[in-house]
């Protein structure tokens, strides 16, 4: 599969994103952003891991929880949080500077040097992103403030870390993705009913809409999602996130009747464009740390002098003669007379 259909499949799971507010506002249940975390998680963790039929083993047993803390289990209660407490998408303003915290994670975990064009691209899709979301409002929440920044700054560095552990051998994205899911579900369900009670009944409307979400929304787009940080450098990746409040936006205009001014529209083509600006011509780095690697990817260590072809260890045999011969040297020397053929093949030792 080539780099292009890579990088269209991984903007899939941003789009999708996109779509779960309008899906939360028409379908389920109000005000239970933590069971709606623990339904979009959980299930579709355990679905994963039915079709991959595979469990971590040794170390990954806590790099699977790990993961799954900073990319579901604390991402999706403090992206909540920070929704409902904080004023005209000011929550998808600070998500979508996460390409920039991911460069800088990258500089210091992946030994991948920020470029001007990383730096530039993301800090345009930011400000894309603000003049297409963010209306006036007065003094912010510091809570909700708080929230976003940390939410933002824990799917970055799940993010980072994901590509940086990559995958153990034998492994793929499925079985990983289902890994991350399921801890991260495990993880808000005690949190979701301490803090909003029993589940809330359900009818077929809001049923319908949890399917979607952890199937759609979750599953597949999870799966999309670390498929392409296998393939594709952290910071190409993160570049596609402000895809998610882009399409929120069309969703918002095309089927719940929300309009769109001019400043939002040219916000959108700068968000969109600095998205397609950070993917050409980027190439996945060469040059990490020693011991990165994922799989599925160019993802290279550190070049090393080869060794030279015939070293010269201790002695380990020797010639005919007599005379020491390194290992891995030929040995030229003649054989002795008496051992040497004639032209009759008398000569040969009695």
């Amino acid at each position: 599969m080539n780099r292009s259909t890579t990088i269209v499949l991984t903007a899939l799971a941003p789009v999708s994103w996109g779509t779960t507010y309008a899906v939360t506002t028409q379908f389920l249940p109000p005000d239970r952003p933590l069971f709606t975390g623990l339904m979009r998680a959980l299930p579709a963790g355990l679905v994963l891991l039915a079709l991959a039929r595979a469990l971590p083993r040794g170390a990954w047993w806590w790099k699977a929880t790990v993961l799954g803390a900073l990319n579901i289990g604390a991402f999706f209660p403090l992206l909540f949080l920070s929704a409902y407490r904080l004023p005209g998408g000011m929550a998808s303003v600070v998500g979508s500077i996460g390409p920039l915290i991911v460069v800088g994670l990258s500089a210091v975990l992946l030994g991948q040097r920020p470029t001007a064009r990383s730096v530039l691209t993301g800090a345009l899709a930011a400000f894309g992103v603000s003049l297409v979301v963010l209306k006036a409002a007065g003094a912010l929440d510091p809570v909700g403030v708080f929230a976003a920044l940390a939410s933002t700054a824990s799917m970055s560095t799940g993010t980072v870390l994901t590509k940086r552990w990559g995958r153990p051998d034998g492994v793929g994205p499925l079985a990983l993705t289902g890994w991350q899911l399921t801890a991260g579900g495990l993880l808000i369900a005690p949190v979701a009913f301490l803090a909003e009670g029993a589940p809330p009944a359900l009818d077929g409307r809001a049923v319908g809409g949890y399917l979607y979400l952890a199937l759609a929304n979750t599953a597949i787009a999870y799966w999309l999602w670390f498929r392409g940080i296998g393939r594709l450098s952290a910071t190409q990746v993160t570049l596609l996130g402000p895809l998610s409040p882009l399409t929120a936006a069309v969703v918002g205009w095309a089927a719940l009747g929300q309009a769109l001014t001019p400043l939002q529209v040219a916000g959108m083509a700068l968000a969109f464009g600095a998205t397609v600006a950070g993917q050409i011509g980027a190439r996945t780095p060469r040059v990490l740390l020693r011991g990165v690697a994922s799989r599925g990817n160019a993802v290279t260590q550190r070049r090393r002098r080869p060794w030279p072809m015939n070293p010269a260890p201790a002695v380990a045999s020797r010639s005919p003669r007599g005379r020491a011969v390194p290992v891995g040297v030929p040995c030229t020397a003649p054989p002795p007379a008496d051992r040497r053929p004639t032209g009759s093949g008398r000569g040969a030792a009695k």
